[in-house]
């Protein structure tokens, strides 16, 4: 391994024909997202206080956290009107923006939806699956310095497109500042109820709920530590939707790719947290070394390249391989979140991925089209969990319940079955259930 770069970037750069290559990607995936034991501490009181206390510790902690006194919760509820009102104001590019890019994430999640489905066995039994929205879903949109209204779109809509009755949103406002933008995002996808309360005690409140607030059957929506703490630890009393972690991106490139592009993609990635991870992997040498050069010069022209040069020095790297397929076997051991494929034939590459988040196709799909209006959702599976779990979606917010009409000729056929196994399991109430319908009167 060695690193090149200059004073602003080190871009470190691994080789996958060398002998330490396997260590020295393991050492560059390996990323400990478990909680820190204090914030575990802090949230276990706050999620046990709100649980007790209800409405009176939501007021304690926003007052504390956020600066933002009321008299009760229900003067922390943005209503209806406010947030339609919010979209109504919106200058006209930006409600435009918003229609169309919550249209394609709409359109792109309608082609989810589960439906119930069922078959009849010759003995006349019927057995199938009825598929059934959640009730009601809470929504966690960031606040403070930043917005977020790609956040409500992504998690919105997928539930409202799945059925979900009762979409419930919370949103921190520090100092009692609300961001239009938010609110016009939650007006567009279908937001039920509102409330400006955030951090741990919002997903408490969400969790086993109020006097005001009502409790949800499933908790969505990213945040900072003491909000993941906070899902981590009301999970079983409701769902959640998945502990996120740092963003994350990996490029597949060839020599086809441009310098200039590949490394703003990069870039895209890197500027959101000085623990995110940018990867390069390629083939072509003077491809890795393009690209670098074109980091180097862009990186000075932007406003987060403290936060860039942090991410590269600190987990970034550039990886070259022997050919485009071990760079696919090279990207499927670090599953990444967003996988860009800057290659001539990317569908050539297609069936040797089997692990990431989302799969970015060719040199005109920039990740970031994803994270704002190509429609696939940008809630995402980090830190290697894209070996096993899934991008947010419509399937989130329904329910699978399996369906047994049983007829007697089944009863009588499968009734022994299920006695003979029930009485070697030691269960004999189970055996005699089964029975009954077969020694029937």
């Amino acid at each position: 391994m060695n690193a090149t770069g200059s004073a602003a970037l080190v871009i470190r750069r691994l080789d996958a024909a060398a002998p330490t290559f396997d260590r020295e990607l393991a050492a560059l995936v390996a990323f400990e997202t478990g909680q820190d034991p204090a914030i575990d501490a802090t949230v276990a009181g706050i999620v046990a206080d709100v649980r007790a206390r209800g409405d009176a510790a939501v007021l304690e902690y926003t007052a504390r956290f956020d600066r933002l006194q009321a008299a009760s919760v229900a003067a922390l509820e943005i209503t209806a009107a406010d947030m339609a009102a919010a979209f109504a104001g919106l200058p006209p590019a930006q409600r435009a923006a918003l229609e169309l890019a919550a249209a394609r994430v709409r359109s792109y999640h309608e082609r989810q939806k589960l439906a119930s489905w069922s078959y009849r066995d010759p003995d006349g039994s019927e057995y199938g699956q009825q598929v059934t929205p959640l009730d009601r879903v809470g929504v966690y949109v960031p606040g403070g310095k930043a917005a977020y209204p790609s956040s409500v779109l992504m998690n919105v809509i997928p539930a409202h497109v799945a059925g979900v009755a009762e979409i419930v949103m919370v949103v921190p406002t520090p100092d009692g500042t609300r961001n239009p933008l938010v609110l016009a995002a939650a007006h567009l996808a279908g937001v039920s109820r509102a409330f400006t309360i955030g951090g741990a005690q919002a997903v408490a409140a969400l969790a086993y709920g109020t006097a005001t607030i009502p409790a949800v059957d499933k908790i969505c929506g990213p945040g900072n530590a003491y909000v993941a703490a906070a899902k981590r630890r009301v999970f079983g009393a409701v769902g959640i939707d998945m502990v996120a972690g740092v963003s994350e991106i990996l490029v597949i490139a060839d020599a086809s790719a441009r310098p200039d592009w590949v490394a703003m993609d990069l870039f895209s990635q890197a500027e959101h947290d000085e623990l995110a991870q940018a990867i390069l992997v390629s083939p072509d040498a003077a491809l890795l070394d393009a690209v670098a050069a074109s980091a180097a010069r862009l990186i000075e022209a932007m406003p987060r390249r403290a936060i860039i040069a942090a991410s590269f020095a600190g987990r970034g790297a550039f990886i070259r391989v022997r050919d485009l397929g071990e760079a696919c076997a090279v990207s499927n051991r670090i599953a990444p979140e967003h996988l860009e494929l800057a290659v001539a034939d990317p569908d050539a590459l297609l069936p040797r991925i089997r692990h990431a988040g989302a799969i970015f196709m060719g040199h005109e799909a920039s990740e970031a089209l994803g994270d704002y209006c190509a429609g696939p959702n940008h809630v995402l599976p980090t830190g290697r969990t894209a070996r096993f779990s899934s991008p947010l979606g419509v399937y989130d917010f329904q329910k699978r319940s399996s369906v047994l009409k049983v007829s007697r000729a089944a009863a009588q056929t499968l009734g022994p079955v299920a006695a003979t196994l029930a009485d070697g399991e030691g269960l004999p109430a189970h055996a005699r259930s089964a029975r009954f319908r077969v020694e029937r009167d």
